[in-house]
């Protein structure tokens, strides 16, 4: 097979940035699908399909923990760019080997303690006697799918980060089409219900893990997985989680998030609202996607350029990938805004939900677009090496801000249930401010002296 690796060091940064990030946008979509896919099906289960789209939503802080893991090692791929860029290819070998090492030791490790403690987990996360039952059922046989998960979604990025975005993309094309295939075939043909998703997403997920080492230890690969390069290293293993720690907390505090929406939507509006919460979870997952897709393939670029001591083009591309993330979640908000009922429609169509669903989702995506500064700036100081800066910000929009405000606005005014969802809003106004103006005010600067910050 014949692959395309694109050249960073050569033409426009814009159209480098689009060579990566529009693979990987199709690849983080396709990505999507797995869990998108599952939502739709399942919420179309005869009698039942509502509550058991609450108990798949009930699963999200699970799913996001082991995305959380997968993403501090896989989050660090940055590195590699920069060992790249700084002619150090037995470096950027060496930190891949490590981070490959640490997904499967980590994923082993979540695997049991997800199949031992499942049951109070998900009653501490907003489970009632009726969703629990298919709550469990989803994640007993997800958590078995645990390594395969971690290892596709955590070492695609080493794929994109030497230039092969088409490559990353056909890992999750893969995956996502066998799941496409599977889901109907499990869930209805079989009648396996929701035990019949959560099969044809660990298959399809190990199809995509074999896809991703085929690669990485092929001829066609610039760095390639070898068995020398697994040997931990005390340094590369504190480098690699120190910069992959920016994309853990994102997906730990989503997690958090989801926990703390869960169990107030269930003390305030019962297993209704958490099927709302569900599908407006699944709404944004949708919309914010390209953003990250943009954001995610600019960062190779940006880490390669960086280490190659081009700083007029990191300039150049973080402006970009900026001001195509504003455009966009304008645009996305003002359909949300316009049609909301054809996106909760492609999930549930319960007519309860509907009338409950639709003021929930006006108030949730409120001014959509700040969210895209949240993702500029954060990518930014993760693309060069950043790592506290991310950090910092990953926690102030989601502990500082979101939790307190899910747990407490329901209390005031009368809010209840609306105030869970205004905490999204609010959030984004402040976190992605904060975040975009101080990327503005120090990585700028340190890019016009000359890269000493």
């Amino acid at each position: 097979m014949q692959v395309h690796q694109t050249d960073f060091s050569t033409g426009s940064v814009r159209k480098n940035i689009l060579d990566v990030a529009l693979p990987m946008t199709a690849a983080q979509l396709l990505n999507l699908l797995y869990n998108i896919v599952d939502r739709v099906y399942i919420g179309m289960i005869p009698d039942v399909g509502q509550v058991a789209l609450g108990g798949l939503g009930l699963c999200f802080p699970i799913i996001m923990m082991v995305t959380a893991f997968t993403n501090l090692f896989g989050g660090a791929s940055p590195l590699c760019g920069i060992a790249r860029g700084a002619g150090n290819e037995k470096e950027a070998e060496n930190i891949m080997g490590n981070a490959f090492v640490l997904l499967v030791l980590s994923g082993v490790i979540l695997m049991t303690i997800g199949l031992v403690f499942h049951k109070p987990i998900l009653y501490l996360f907003g489970a009632s006697d009726v969703t629990y039952r298919y709550a469990a059922e989803y994640i007993m046989i997800y958590l078995l799918g645990t390594v395969p998960v971690m290892i596709a979604l955590g070492m695609n990025p080493y794929i994109n980060s030497q230039g092969f975005p088409r490559i990353g993309m056909l890992t999750v094309f893969l995956g996502a089409v066998v799941n496409i295939v599977l889901d109907p075939i499990f869930i209805f043909v079989f009648d396996m219900g929701v035990s019949g998703a959560a099969t044809a997403t660990i298959i399809s997920q190990f199809l995509s893990a074999v896809w991703v080492l085929k690669f990485l230890t092929g001829k066609q690969a610039a760095l390639r997985l070898k068995r020398e390069s697994m040997k931990l290293s005390a340094v590369r293993v504190k480098n690699i989680t120190g910069l992959g720690l920016s994309s853990f907390v994102m997906s730990f505090t989503n997690s958090l998030v989801q926990v703390a929406c869960n169990s107030t939507l269930q003390q305030f509006g019962g297993d209704l609202y958490i099927s709302i919460m569900t599908i407006l979870n699944s709404i944004r997952e949708i919309a914010q996607t390209p953003v990250n897709g943009l954001t995610s393939g600019s960062s190779p670029v940006l880490s390669f350029n960086y280490g190659e001591k081009q700083y007029k083009k990191v300039r150049q591309g973080i402006w970009f990938a900026a001001a195509v993330c504003i455009v966009y979640t304008l645009i996305i908000w003002g359909l949300i805004f316009l049609f909301p009922r054809v996106f909760i429609g492609i999930f549930n169509r319960d007519p309860e939900l509907m009338t409950d669903a639709v003021p929930a989702m006006h108030v949730y995506f409120f001014g959509f677009f700040m969210m895209a500064l949240q993702f500029a700036g954060q990518n930014a100081f993760t693309a060069l090496g950043k790592a506290k800066f991310a950090v910092f910000f990953s926690l102030l929009r989601k502990v500082v801000i979101v939790v307190p405000l899910t747990l407490l606005l329901p209390r005031i005014g009368g809010l209840g249930v609306m105030g869970v969802f205004l905490a999204e809003p609010i959030s984004n106004f402040i976190g992605g401010t904060a975040c975009f103006v101080t990327m503005l005010c120090t990585v700028m600067p340190e890019l016009r002296r000359g890269g000493k910050a």
